[in-house]
């Protein structure tokens, strides 16, 4: 495999992020007492930035919605099916959300285009303008409902059922990430636009989000006794980049989907484990060590993957 194929011209920039950032952990260029400071930094304004100008340009009427749908209905049973597996805590949920949780944006964006050109890019746009609302909107309510639930327990208090269920939306709706998707998203619908004095600092913030999440990975990695979390790292990573698109492929033919909606939406979930899944268990405090390690492990194990998946949807009957 050459470096200028795209999966390994995708998911090598990546890959070198993380390295960069295990060095600087490894060097001790960064206190350990700052990691958490440039967390939510990462968490609180750079993905602010992104999700809001990313969503204030989405006009819903214009999206082919059919691939997307069943993307979405895929990633919905892999995600209660874990959370069976897992527990049904809060922990499942962060677990979870690192089985259907796609890097979409700085491997997909390149490698679909690589790959698939104008067409493919935009089925993978569609389905970006709609990927952080809905999963982590739908992990965010079932996480809060989870440590509604738990919080109950620890007190001896039994809260009733729609009192929790609606401090658990309102918790979601006011989260740092479906917050600024949902004004985004409704800040589209004026048709006014972004003026270049606000959109190009938001552009600036936002394209810092990718590099320096990644690097923070690599300086978590650092600290991470992996001997330990490898194992599960290396179960969460499998179901990452390889139940997930197996399932999406089911979903797709059996619901008629062909062609190449069916091939971005399978390379889609074949991508590696996105830094909002680890941003999303440093902000929770929930397996933080083992989302750490499996956003590493499941972008190595992806270049095997996503290239197999590339290699083998072309020989789909159509």
């Amino acid at each position: 495999m050459s470096f200028d194929h795209p999966v390994l011209s995708s998911l090598l920039p990546v890959v070198l992020l993380i390295g960069v950032g295990f060095v600087v952990g490894r060097a001790r260029l960064m206190r350990q007492e700052s990691v958490r400071d440039l967390s939510n930094l990462v968490f609180l304004v750079l993905t602010q930035a992104l999700l809001f100008r990313s969503m204030s340009s989405v006009h819903l009427e214009r999206l082919d919605m059919r691939p997307v749908f069943q993307y979405f209905l895929a990633a919905a049973v892999l995600f209660f099916a874990m959370l069976m597996v897992y527990g049904r805590d809060s922990r499942a949920s962060v677990l979870a959300l690192a089985g259907i949780f796609s890097n979409t944006l700085m491997i997909g964006v390149p490698l679909i285009g690589l790959a698939y050109g104008e067409a493919g890019q935009v089925l993978l746009f569609t389905l970006i303008s709609l990927h952080a609302l809905v999963l982590l909107t739908m992990a965010t309510v079932v996480l809060e409902l989870q440590i509604a639930r738990e919080q109950a327990a620890v007190s001896g208090q039994k809260s009733r059922l729609w009192r929790t269920l609606g401090q658990a939306v309102r918790s979601a709706v006011l989260h740092p990430v479906p917050l600024p998707i949902i004004v985004g998203l409704l800040y589209a619908q004026t048709g006014w636009g972004l003026h270049p004095v606000v959109d190009k600092p938001l552009q600036l913030l936002g394209s810092a989000f990718g590099p320096i999440a990644l690097v923070l990975v690599g300086i978590t990695l650092s600290h991470t006794p992996m001997g330990k979390n490898l194992a599960a790292a290396v179960r969460l990573s499998l179901v990452k980049t390889v139940l997930h698109p197996v399932l999406m492929l089911a979903v797709g033919w059996a619901l008629g989907l062909r062609g190449l909606p069916l091939s971005v939406m399978v390379v889609a979930a074949a991508l590696p484990i996105g830094a909002n899944v680890f941003l999303f268990s440093q902000r929770y405090r929930k397996e933080e060590d083992t989302v750490t390690a499996a956003v590493a492990v499941s972008t190595m194990m992806a270049m095997l993957g996503v290239s197999l998946a590339m290699a083998l949807l072309p020989l789909l009957p159509a």
